[in-house]
């Protein structure tokens, strides 16, 4: 039996006069999943993830938030969402926690309990020391924590997070990702989309990969690693290679200072490089081998890394 879905688009273009930015997207996002929304610039998932908040109105088809229609039932959708944009905050007039406190009141939040989780989301994300500054006095990771308290105050079930760790230091990130971590283990459901696809991998359990307004594959990140058929091999060298063999030169996807790298079939023999290597007269010193990243699936899946 299938989770609850948190999230379902169905059907849902969006046209900007003759740029069809959405062709009809149709998938579900499980409730208490953690859920990777991928694709190169201009796939269309802002404006997918704008739908959803309520930002952007489709030019046909539907987006429901655990069962209530982003249009007809916003103040339903607004209280389950919440949202961290891409775009930073600058406010001179208020401070960090005034801030907090005006968001909490668009939800008819307030007292005691509200006012403990704002301390807690304050000192959970490293801004109690910052509380009561405004945000133009603040750099830009500590905008982007900002952010991600405002979408917070309000204790969403779904958790939108656009590109939340572009520009940021190791230490927002890392903090980032043990408190959403934490979320997604309380229930929460979490949809991310990033740049870095080694955070997608390690983080979400089922991603969609767009490309031009389409969804290009939509499974388990396990699912998708195991599809692709190939893996890499990297052979380390004493000596510059001088030439290879033509199995070989087929072969080679990257040239490294003391090495080369090879994408062979799942079902190539070993036995076979190894021979091919000796042919090539290559002075080998290690050879190692690795499954195929979720960065390289994407990369074929939308031909961002062919020439």
């Amino acid at each position: 039996m299938s989770s609850p879905s948190a999230v379902q688009f169905q059907h849902v273009k969006k046209q900007y006069g003759e740029l069809e930015a959405l062709k009809g997207i149709s998938f579900e996002v499980e409730e208490g999943s953690f859920f990777g929304l991928l694709g190169p610039n201009g796939a269309g998932k802002s404006t997918l993830i704008s739908t959803m908040a309520g930002l952007v109105t489709p030019s046909s088809g539907q987006v429901k938030v655990h069962g209530f229609d982003v249009i007809d039932d916003y103040r339903e959708t607004r209280r389950i969402l919440g949202l961290v944009p891409q775009e930073l905050i600058s406010d001179p007039f208020f401070s960090i926690r005034e801030l907090l406190v005006l968001q909490s009141g668009y939800f008819g939040l307030r007292g005691a309990v509200q006012s403990a989780w704002i301390d807690e989301l304050l000192e959970r994300l490293a801004l109690a020391d910052k509380a009561n500054e405004n945000t133009n006095a603040l750099s830009g990771g500590m905008k982007r924590r900002v952010l991600i308290a405002m979408a917070l105050v309000h204790k969403p079930k779904v958790l939108v997070l656009d590109e939340p760790t572009a520009g940021v230091d190791v230490d927002l990130r890392r903090t980032l990702w043990e408190f959403t971590k934490e979320l997604h283990q309380q229930g929460h459901t979490i949809i991310l989309t990033t740049h870095y696809l080694e955070e997608a991998e390690g983080l979400c359990e089922k991603v969609a990969i767009m490309q031009k307004g389409e969804v290009k594959a939509l499974d388990t990140t396990a699912t998708l690693l195991s599809r692709h058929n190939y893996r890499y091999l990297r052979v380390s060298l004493s000596e510059p290679a001088q030439s290879l063999i033509k199995p070989l030169q087929s072969r080679l996807v990257e040239k490294e200072p003391n090495g080369l790298v090879f994408k062979l079939e799942k079902t190539a023999s070993m036995s076979e490089l190894l021979s091919w290597l000796h042919e090539s007269r290559l002075k080998v010193t290690d050879v190692s081998s690795r499954d195929v990243s979720l960065e390289e699936v994407f990369l074929d899946l939308t031909g961002e890394g062919k020439s």
